[in-house]
């Protein structure tokens, strides 16, 4: 089936406002949830985008067309979506954001019942192809009036986060939390109070209009504020924490201000959990998995490798009773939290494991950035993407070759992975050694040189 809606992608849906989503298609939309997953009740939340509470209305017109009960979250994040779905037992959940893409994109991302993602292949393509046919016979209604019921869910949301670190271990740490403007700073002052830390905050103000771009602390412009701050005031944080809009990714920069890559951050999370209980199974993604493996290695664990992607993960987890699922795009999934997404319990975990382990945050991933330098991910624009594999993989022959997701190609002192985007014709890739740095910028720029001539 060809997509019938330029908004819907693999996992999510997420276009231009009002040219590919508007409240007509949302209308659509909810209508099409309906009759597809067949539920009784479904909660639904936005982020901080202006377009969001426009959109809620006719989504919730449509839900209601279809016989549904909805629940009006109002401004949260992601992971509150998945939270109450699953912790209220409601039949589904949709939130309306777009993440990191820019201030004119709104988008939704929905699970059904337990929290389970709604993707390609588990009813997303049957909810478009039903909203693309309503959109067609024009059944849709002059304006939205729709019957929703009001919930606040921060109070059990805090209380559910407060069960990932034992309080009593925490330290009077110093962090700098920036929310960029995003939903985040809401979640912050509902969690702070019931903190023993001293958190500064930094641009808590939810405002949709971005007025200090959008909230991507993986671009270096996004976090530069935060960077800025933690040299301004040397030695005074114990590390920095900053989130995406709908504050589903959470990144850290250490004590010197100094950016971690999320990939050495599901190391920390992964060695944190084993050593409690070695029992645990650890789902990883194939961009970058040495550091992951020796440590899951080191404390006895079981790694099981999985292909990214939310869907993909979530589904995986479940079916090894995974802990802990990270991928180094700084998304970390846990069991306790129903195999779910989160960026507010890694703080809870990383605030954790500095308080208790003697060691502050740059030490904790010292090591690890030293056994394993990566380069990050480095996009390419490309006019062919299955070209670009191919070439790729014949100029590297001798390496051993693993599919699971793009190309991963394999040899003794180093490796890399390279795959194509979903959406763009864009191509990312990944390379790491075994403590060389030298040779991870040598075949950083060698791979680069090839995939961009």
């Amino acid at each position: 089936m060809g997509q019938f809606l330029p908004s819907f992608k693999a996992y999510d849906v997420r276009g231009k406002v009002p040219s590919e989503l508007n409240p007509s298609i949302a209308y659509a939309i909810g209508r099409a949830y309906a009759e597809c997953i067949q539920p009784n009740t479904v909660c639904i939340g936005y982020d901080i985008r202006l377009s969001g509470p426009e959109l809620q209305l006719a989504l919730a017109a449509g839900l209601n067309a279809g016989g549904v009960e909805v629940i009006d979250l109002g401004m949260i994040g992601t992971e509150m979506v998945y939270f109450a779905t699953a912790f209220y037992k409601f039949h589904g959940g949709i939130m309306l954001t777009a993440s990191h893409n820019p201030a004119e994109y709104n988008g939704m991302k929905m699970v059904r019942a337990d929290s389970r993602p709604i993707s390609g292949d588990t009813g997303l393509n049957e909810i478009e192809k039903l909203a693309h046919a309503l959109l067609e016979v024009g059944d849709i209604p002059a304006e939205f009036l729709p019957e929703m019921t009001k919930k606040d869910v921060y109070d059990d949301f805090v209380t559910h986060l407060l069960t990932f670190a034992d309080l009593s271990e925490l330290k009077p740490l110093n962090i700098l939390a920036d929310a960029g403007n995003g939903a985040a700073g809401i979640a912050m002052k509902a969690l702070t109070p019931h903190l023993p830390l001293n958190i500064d905050p930094m641009l808590y103000e939810p405002d949709g209009h971005f007025p200090n771009g959008v909230p991507n602390p993986i671009l270096p412009e996004s976090r530069a504020r935060v960077e800025e701050k933690m040299r301004a005031n040397p030695g005074h944080y114990d590390f920095a924490v900053a989130w995406d809009g709908d504050y589903d990714r959470c990144f850290f920069l250490d004590e010197n201000g100094q950016f971690i890559e999320g990939y050495y951050i599901v190391g920390v999370l992964a060695q944190a959990l084993l050593r409690k209980d070695p029992s645990h199974t650890i789902i990883y993604d194939p961009r970058l998995i040495w550091n992951t493996l020796d440590i899951v290695q080191q404390y006895g664990g079981r790694a099981v490798l999985c292909k990214s992607g939310h869907a993909f993960i979530k589904e995986k987890m479940r079916a090894e009773d995974a802990t802990y699922g990270g991928e180094m795009s700084a998304h970390h999934y846990f069991k306790g939290h129903w195999y779910c997404d989160s960026g507010m319990i890694p703080l809870m975990m990383i605030a954790h494991l500095v308080s208790t382990s003697g060691k502050s945050l740059g030490e904790l991933v010292g090591d690890m950035v030293a056994k394993f330098p990566c380069s990050g991910e480095i996009n390419s624009t490309v006019a062919d993407v299955p070209a670009t594999l191919k070439k790729i993989e014949e100029a590297y022959p001798d390496g051993e070759i693993d599919r699971t997701d793009g190309l991963s190609i394999e040899f003794a002192e180093w490796r890399f992975n390279l795959r194509g985007s979903n959406t763009e014709p864009v191509i990312r890739l990944n390379v790491e050694t075994r403590a060389d740095h030298a040779l991870m910028e040598q075949k950083t720029g060698e791979l680069l040189a090839l995939i961009r001539s």
